[in-house]
């Protein structure tokens, strides 16, 4: 029985390990789509404040 139990949870961990591969590249994702909005904020607003 014991077998059994080490065997799925092989298979579970390397299905959480692709799970948080694919949040952790969502995340990295996402998190880069930010900086590069907020860097475009920040170009128009210091564009604005120089006119």
């Amino acid at each position: 029985m014991a077998e059994k139990k080490t065997k799925k949870a092989g298979a579970g961990s390397s299905s959480r390990e692709d799970r948080l591969k694919a949040s952790l590249k969502a995340n990295m994702a996402r998190r880069k789509a930010q900086a590069k909005a907020r860097a475009g904020q920040q170009e128009t607003t210091t564009d604005k404040s120089e006119r």
